[in-house]
């Protein structure tokens, strides 16, 4: 279900700016363009100013720009919508916005994406091409939670203490006793400082004799060292006065936080090497060096915390504090309350009774579509008890959510192969949205945009139609979907699981691509009857034959009449409309017989109401595909034949050579391996490719590239042998987008149609597959010929493709 996609590096020599193909807006004047770069200062220092310059002149210069380049990586945004320029830093794009400026005179004809350096080399990677819609803006803001609005019984609103996602950290429980499982007495006043067991025991050896022990006394330490010392574990810095430096270290050694005792044994070295540092009175700043420069700054990054110990506390269950029970499946885990606070103000907020059930319709009405999971017992109520609070869910994936609590004790979305990843993943982002796990949620988003392939796109759309927070996944798919309307309306039947507004939006995508206006028929049709199986509308009429539009249609017959009217019934074939005008759709659903009777009319004689000339319905589709149909072997109706004119402008040239088409071989160019001949009207007695090793494995190939602007859905395909007897019995036919991915379109497993030189054969591509759109072709041999001599040979002197042409 979801496919694995390589992550791009690319360096820009000082000076040079790349343009690759592949970085370009779907849409002219609207996009977003996120990247990771890195770079050292220019020779002027003055990467803290942002320019823009349009046509040559610079139309903003500002300092003070935050996005200055270190030799590390960093993630960046950029987007342009209608000549609205944002820059931001991130991930995430249209979160951490840096900088906005709007032209006034926009040039929306912009597609193409530059990447470019000054005077020093610059590094890119995962350069990212977004699409970009006018509702995109605030679509990977965190998100929102709303409100908890207190009932009759008095609970209080959350709106007052609702801290912002990108400020909670674990400096928020920083001697709180907030979700505290122990606490410290120190000091001749015998102040209790709180704490958390596990975080502790994460970053250092406490040795606490039980798991029940609340109480460390500490009476020979202030709390001023107390304080620096608990400050660096939860926050990763800290200052103290110099003359208590030297029992901050006896502290650190005393519980083993070995980073924090290193930084004070090397500042203590410094002061011994020059005694008046030591006696200026000053404060001393020991900050944590951050091991994960590239990561966010959520927990436990740039925390002193050693993960290992860690992840060992979470296997062990060691100073666990709540016991998580799902439905069906018993006790499924026993977390830190302080770990899943962490993640989530939500979390540390909501309080509840104990052992009591959870369910999403027990919740819907009392929070927030993001809160309406989070009923969790006792986790404000300070100190805990000897017992654990207990949570019950229900109608949870437990695989889910134990992976959902490995991304909160390790920061880290890890997916393991044990079952579908797709799934897993559209599980883990209901629970991070449910659980108000922003984080994550973000983690989900990119992972599942980043994987997207055909498979996919349905099961996400049944997820997602319903979570506000996936928007940008939604419209993804849904345009993915209209896109490639033909495959997903033929290949499978999981279409008809779409809700009626998902639905819907497909059947009005203005990017809706059909190759004939009777597929959109036919899928209107399956989806409003909730058919088992596919099928034409031909099957349908008979079906409404002998029952009544109430009885097949059901509870969707008003989706019927809405939908209806988006099928462009004027580009339907005459003859196929004669037809329907006598079907019993057309007797039976007025509004059916309505439609086509109009389209008749405007076929014969151009009758339509004024106004219609105005409709959708009567006009083509902005990215309908010429159908270029296979008559027979050798014929003049083909792609490449057809690139040869132009696409129809004037008489035929070789495609190669008015540089319409691209043919490359798997063996270099010679008098024998000429990719002129391949789409040549003159037969060639020698024409061959040889072989080369790939993945350790011969293979033969000729590969077709139809232009940076086409696509094809190949249905069909033609090759002739040479004057050879090395006849093909082992090869497929594969297309690809991008030249490196392939699909395969068609298998030939010892075919042994090739059986004369000069021989033409042809193969229809019956799969799904015909109905995916791709810019490159290959024939690729996949097993020797029937040539004992040169058994990797590819003897073809012809290839031509058909199908739908766009």
């Amino acid at each position: 279900m979801i496919e694995k996609k390589q992550k791009k590096f690319l360096t820009v020599a000082p000076f040079e700016c790349a343009w690759r193909k592949d970085l370009r807006f779907r849409e002219a004047g609207r996009g977003c363009v996120a990247f990771e770069a890195f770079a050292h200062n220019d020779v002027t220092h003055r990467n803290r100013r942002l320019k823009i310059e349009v046509d040559g002149k610079t139309v903003v210069d500002v300092a003070g720009i935050g996005l200055c380049c270190s030799s590390a990586f960093q993630s960046y945004w950029i987007s342009i919508y209608d000549g609205l320029i944002s820059i931001g830093k991130g991930r995430y794009p249209f979160q951490n916005l840096v900088f906005q400026w709007l032209d006034s005179n926009p040039n929306c004809s912009v597609q193409y994406v530059g990447l470019s350096s000054w005077d020093k080399h610059v590094g890119y990677r995962n350069v990212n091409v977004l699409p970009l819609t006018h509702n995109h803006i605030s679509l990977w803001q965190h998100v929102d939670y709303g409100e908890y609005e207190g009932g009759e019984d008095g609970e209080e609103d959350l709106e007052d203490e609702y801290v912002s996602y990108e400020k909670w950290g674990l400096e928020n429980f920083l001697e709180s006793w907030e979700l505290s499982d122990m606490f410290f007495i120190v000091g001749l006043e015998e102040r209790a400082v709180p704490a958390h067991k596990v975080i502790l025991g994460a970053s250092g050896n406490f040795s606490f004799t039980s798991a029940d022990e609340e109480v460390v006394q500490l009476p020979g330490v202030t709390y001023p060292v107390l304080h620096a010392f608990l400050q660096y574990i939860y926050t990763g810095q800290t200052q103290i006065p110099e003359s208590q430096l030297v029992s901050l270290r006896a502290l650190s050694l005393q519980f083993e936080v070995m980073p924090l005792l290193k930084q004070c044994e090397e500042i203590i070295e410094c002061f011994k090497l020059n005694k008046k540092l030591f006696d200026s009175g000053k404060n001393v700043e020991i900050s944590y060096p951050n091991a994960w420069p590239h990561c966010c700054t959520s927990f436990p990054s740039g925390l002193p915390v050693n993960m290992p110990r860690l992840k060992k506390l979470h296997f062990t269950g060691k100073y666990c504090d709540v016991d998580i029970y799902i439905e069906g499946h018993g006790l499924v885990a026993q977390p830190h309350r302080i770990i899943l606070g962490l993640w989530s103000a939500p979390f540390a907020k909501v309080r509840c009774n104990q052992d009591m059930p959870l369910s999403y319709a027990s919740l819907s009405g009392m929070l927030a579509h993001s809160m309406q999971w989070l009923y969790w017992q006792m986790f404000t109520n300070g100190m805990s008890e000897s017992i654990s609070s207990k949570v019950c869910l229900r109608d949870v994936s437990p695989q889910a959510f134990n992976a959902m609590l490995e991304f909160m004790y390790s920061g880290k979305l890890d997916i393991d192969d044990t079952m579908d990843t797709g799934t897993l993943l559209l599980q883990l982002l209901l629970l991070a949205d449910q659980f108000g796990v922003a984080l994550l949620h973000q983690e989900c988003c990119k992972t599942l945009l980043e994987c997207l392939s055909e498979d996919s796109v349905c099961p996400i759309l049944q997820v997602v139609s319903s979570v506000l927070s996936c928007k940008l996944i939604e419209e993804t798919c849904l345009r993915k979907f209209s896109t490639h309307f033909d495959y997903y309306t033929t290949a499978s039947i999981d279409f008809i699981l779409l809700d009626q507004t998902t639905f819907c939006s497909i059947i009005q995508h203005p990017d809706l691509t059909v190759t004939s206006e009777e597929r959109v028929l036919n899928a209107i049709l399956l989806w409003c009857m909730q058919a088992k199986e596919l099928h034409g509308w031909e099957v349908v009429d008979e079906l409404i034959t002998y029952s009544t539009p109430e009885l097949l249609f059901r509870e969707r017959l008003h989706s019927v009449i809405d939908l209806l009217p988006f099928i462009r019934f004027p580009l339907l074939p005459y003859p196929l409309l004669k037809k329907l005008e006598k079907s019993s759709l057309s007797r039976q659903i007025p509004v059916f017989d309505d439609l086509v009777k109009e389209a008749i009319n405007y076929v014969e004689f151009g009758l339509a109401r004024p106004e219609n000339d105005q409709y959708a319905r009567f006009q083509h589709r902005r990215s309908s595909f010429k159908e270029l149909q296979y008559i027979c072997d050798g014929d003049s109706n083909g792609v490449l034949h057809f690139a040869g004119t132009s696409y129809g402008e004037h008489q035929w040239v070789n495609p190669i050579l008015a540089k319409r088409i691209t043919i490359t071989a798997s063996s270099p160019t010679s008098r024998h391996t000429d990719p002129k001949v391949l789409v040549s009207r003159t037969y060639q007695g020698t024409s061959f490719t040889g072989p080369r090793v790939e993945d350790g494995k011969n293979c033969s190939w000729w590969m077709v590239d139809i232009g940076q602007d086409h696509q094809l859905m190949c249905n069909y395909y033609t090759l002739r042998q040479d004057g050879s007897r090395a006849y093909i019995r082992f090869w497929n036919l594969q297309g690809s987008l991008d030249g490196k991915a392939w699909t395969n379109l068609r298998v030939h497993e010892y075919d042994q149609t090739m059986c004369k030189p000069g021989q033409y054969a042809s193969w229809p591509i019956m799969a799904p597959n015909a109905l995916l759109p791709f810019r490159f072709f290959r024939v690729i041999l996949t097993g020797p010929t029937s040539d004992a001599s040169n058994p990797w040979n590819f003897c073809i002197c012809f290839l031509e493709l058909y199908g739908y042409f766009h």
